[in-house]
């Protein structure tokens, strides 16, 4: 199964799919894993998402990384590891939900807004840091943040990202990016999932090759 850090270097962009439905999510999943994403994320506040991420799972759970976002507290990550999620991506700096995904050999991706919280975040075990909200933390916010945090720290902004307003944060030093809304909208079809990706894919290639 994939490590973060292999689903990172594999495609580095996470398809956040708030408000999908069991009934659709792995038509959406498989969408995504055609267009070469590597990492789903359901977040706890869409419809059923302990069912959602249970079926992405066993669908695609030994060729992608699937987890939970909006995760806020330690109960619910062990429901998540119980039915197959590998990560934990938090809206907030919470180093007990963090710990919590350690304890259960899952990865963490906390949210965070100041380099208060980036670095105890760092101290609790994260894999990775959620910048959030991105719309709240331009790039060149993302630029002094990454003079003074660890290079081997993964950093994904994540709010707001679009094909167009990627290119500013990865040159900021940004190593991926959660995709909401512009990627996937509650009750949007697989056809339109594949669309939005193909765009994200088309403006990743270019950025990585500039």
């Amino acid at each position: 199964m994939l490590t973060f850090s292999q689903a990172l270097s594999r495609c580095p962009l996470i398809a956040i799919l708030r408000g999908v439905k069991p009934s659709e999510v792995v038509e959406i999943g498989q969408a995504l894993a055609d267009a070469s994403f590597a990492i789903i994320e359901v977040p706890m506040n869409s419809p059923d998402p302990l069912e959602s991420i249970a079926l992405l799972a066993k669908a695609f759970g030994a060729k992608l990384l699937v987890g939970a976002g909006t995760v806020t507290s330690a109960d619910q990550v062990i429901e998540v590891g119980e039915v197959g999620g590998r990560l934990i991506v938090l809206p907030h700096a919470d180093a007990s939900v963090v710990h919590a995904a350690k304890a259960g050999g899952l990865y963490a991706l906390p949210g965070f807004a100041t380099p208060t919280e980036a670095f105890a975040m760092i101290a609790a075990g994260a894999d990775g840091l959620k910048l959030f909200p991105a719309e709240a933390n331009p790039p060149k916010v993302l630029k002094a943040l990454r003079a003074v945090l660890p290079k081997t720290m993964p950093v994904l902004p994540v709010g707001s990202i679009t094909p167009d307003n990627m290119g500013e944060y990865w040159t900021a030093g940004a190593n991926g990016f959660g995709l909401g809304s512009a990627l996937y909208k509650a009750g949007a079809t697989p056809a339109q999932v594949s669309a939005a990706a193909a765009q994200f894919l088309t403006a990743l290639r270019k950025i990585q090759g500039s």
